[in-house]
């Protein structure tokens, strides 16, 4: 059993030393640029966005910033857009997206700064945006996104967190450097307990996926992508804050929930999530970040992905799925 997303799992290490390498001191031009604006928009779609949510609510916990999140059709449809001070950072691993490019198109036409963080030099993004970071990741197919998915998140942390002049931005940033070898650990460390897990849950269908702050979009990636799309699983992405909305009533005995937790304040949240659910009988399967690394939790993401791919990638293997092959998904696959 060896399936091309492992492949790609195992270059994340040297896909985020590379571009950090060519793209740093690019990174930080962006950054004195978009300190002219009033206003950010971040999009994306799938994994994309799920980068977006996450960086957006690192900064909220540091920054009074003005930051808002869009999918590309959400943006380009029903976004009235009256700011003419504002800058956009579209994400896109193929930089082909369409709903993603529509989005980039609309904002050129309204006088928007634009920036795309994409991983095709060759790609309509590359071309028509007015600046790029290029993500040195090589080609990936894996339909659920790894290597891209980890640079993609890292230019996004290091172009916003270099906004912001205070302590805690600047030790977000000194502790991104440390996540190229972290990843590397992880990749060593976390498959055979992540292995064991997914044997174990691999006859289940319906998963819900929960986090505060950052881990939010996280969960987003793993039900919307790593579930649905890699583990062909139902699965539910949830704010932590919103389990007693909804979930509550649906979380019952035998159900899976998995819980993000990196000590977030909005993790008081979580962990009486996490207490209801034991009390009920669910199958709670908890990923802690501080039983991986002791850095910033505010990099919980680029942490508690790595774990979370071996076990998507080993449940998709138990059900006999290729956990990077697509079924209906009209993505450009370059």
């Amino acid at each position: 059993m060896h399936y091309k997303m492992y492949d790609e799992m195992m270059e994340q290490p040297r896909s985020l030393k590379d571009t950090m390498e060519m793209e740093k001191s690019h990174m930080k031009e962006i950054s004195e640029k978009f300190q002219e604006f009033d206003k950010i928009y971040l999009v994306g779609c799938g994994s994309s966005l799920s980068t977006c949510f996450s960086s957006k609510d690192a900064m909220n916990i540091v920054s009074n910033r003005d930051l808002e999140v869009f999918t590309g059709y959400e943006f380009f449809y029903h976004k009235k857009l009256r700011e003419k001070n504002a800058g956009v950072i579209l994400t896109s691993q193929s930089g082909e997206t369409a709903d993603t490019l529509a989005a980039l198109r609309r904002a050129q036409d309204e006088g928007m700064y634009t920036v795309s963080i994409i991983n095709e030099s060759k790609s309509t993004m590359m071309q028509e945006s007015d600046d790029v970071v290029l993500t040195r990741c090589g080609r990936e197919t894996a339909i659920l996104g790894t290597k891209t998915y980890m640079t993609q998140l890292m230019c996004l942390y290091q172009t916003l967190f270099t906004l912001e002049d205070s302590s805690e931005a600047k030790n977000v940033l000194k502790d991104l450097e440390k996540i190229p070898n972290i990843t590397q650990d992880l990749l060593k460390n976390s498959e055979e307990d992540n292995k064991t897990l997914a044997q174990q849950y691999a006859d289940y269908d319906i998963f819900y996926c929960m986090g505060s702050g950052p881990n939010y979009g996280l969960s987003y990636k793993l039900a919307m992508t790593m579930f649905m799309e890699g583990a062909l699983k139902h699965a539910c992405p949830l704010y932590s804050g919103e389990f007693r909305h909804g979930l509550i009533e649906r979380v019952e005995k035998n159900i899976p929930v998995i819980f993000l937790d990196a000590d977030y304040p909005g993790d008081e949240f979580t962990r009486k999530s996490i207490e209801f659910s034991r009390k009920i009988g669910a199958k709670n399967i908890i990923y802690k970040m501080q039983d991986y690394t002791d850095i910033n939790p505010l990099l919980a993401p680029f942490v508690l992905v790595v774990p979370l791919e071996w076990f998507i990638y080993y449940l998709a293997h138990y059900n006999n799925e290729d956990p990077g092959r697509t079924r209906h998904i009209g993505k450009v696959r370059y």
